[in-house]
């Protein structure tokens, strides 16, 4: 099979073309015939060497859409259409660049949908993450006050779609002056431009505070993102898009602001038994226009080198999907 396969750390072009051996499932491993993969910020980082858990040679990517190809003592039926999301992809075995992906079966969510191969393709990591934060990292309910810090992102473009099915107010940041339509034109009622510090242009908007804030930076923002949410409301840390993964120092009483609630969220335990449902419910809602898909741009899968270029330089304003010729 086609794959692109990386040995060592470094740019784009550390992704490589190969021609590899196709795997063979054994029971209980779904054989996935890859059509398309959402790309993600992490996949960057760890191209980069910044995830030292990952062990090169590896085929990058944490998800994908496509059909079964072999499902061995499986309910999975050839050909069906399934999404295949984290529980190591890409990082403890091989992931989604490449025309087939062998992943646990706990991890491949069988789908009912007419949707596209690329509008399939952006949901599965970016829409479990934004419905994972909204459902246990805040407080949500209808008219609490949401800021998302990230905007721009996919996560961040997912979470102000699914915000304003619950008619939330949401301000929404970006670095760049340029993507503020883009965050308007997805639902947001406020974009702030992210110099570093936003506390008193939210408190301008939502006097005392929001009720919750998503911080999608990372740690170098966090304690200014602390302090843009009022008493009893909520911050949840869902992103490291600064590349920042550790603080040297916390004090947590004088960090934490009073009575503030801090969470934090991630996709590493995403399965078919716990989140099958939630992403078919994703799917029909995008399929009937509740959701944005949030698709900022596709690249085929001979220009996944022009694809992490583009992510690198930060230049979407939504989801990145590679699809498969």
């Amino acid at each position: 099979m086609k794959a692109i396969v990386i040995e060592k750390a470094g740019g784009p072009e550390a992704l490589e073309f190969k021609e590899i051996p196709t795997p063979r499932p054994k029971e209980g491993q779904v054989l996935v015939r890859v059509k398309a993969a959402g790309l993600n910020h992490g996949e960057t980082l760890t191209r980069q060497g910044f995830s030292p858990s990952v062990k090169f040679p590896r085929i990058l990517g944490v998800e994908c859409v496509g059909v079964v190809e072999e499902a061995p003592g499986s309910d999975l039926k050839k050909g069906q259409t399934v999404a295949a999301v984290m529980g190591g992809m890409g990082r403890a075995f091989d992931g989604s660049y490449a025309e087939y992906a062998c992943v646990p079966a706990t991890q491949v969510l069988p789908l009912a949908t007419k949707l596209d191969w690329a509008t399939l393709g952006a949901l599965p990591e970016t829409f479990l993450t934004a419905h994972r934060i909204l459902r246990d990292g805040l407080e949500v309910k209808t008219a609490a006050s949401l800021v998302v810090r990230g905007g721009t992102s996919s996560i961040g473009m997912a979470l102000i779609t699914m915000a304003k099915e619950w008619h939330l107010p949401v301000a929404a940041t970006t670095r760049n002056p340029s993507k503020a339509a883009a965050l308007q034109a997805n639902g947001a009622d406020h974009v702030i431009i992210d110099a570093g510090k936003i506390q008193e242009e939210v408190h301008r908007l939502f006097p005392g505070g929001a009720w919750n804030c998503v911080d999608l930076i990372g740690c170098n923002t966090l304690h200014d993102s602390l302090r843009c949410v009022r008493p009893k409301g909520y911050c949840c840390m869902a992103g490291h898009l600064s590349g920042q993964w550790e603080m040297e120092k916390i004090e947590p009483i004088p960090f934490i602001p009073y009575s503030v609630r801090f969470t934090t969220i991630n996709t590493h335990g995403v399965s078919r038994a716990t989140d099958a449902a939630a992403l078919q419910s994703i799917v029909e809602r995008v399929e009937s226009g509740a959701l944005r898909p949030c698709l900022h741009k596709t690249f085929r899968f001979g220009e996944i080198h022009a694809a992490h270029r583009y992510m690198d330089e930060s230049r979407a304003a939504g989801k990145i999907v590679l699809v498969m010729e």
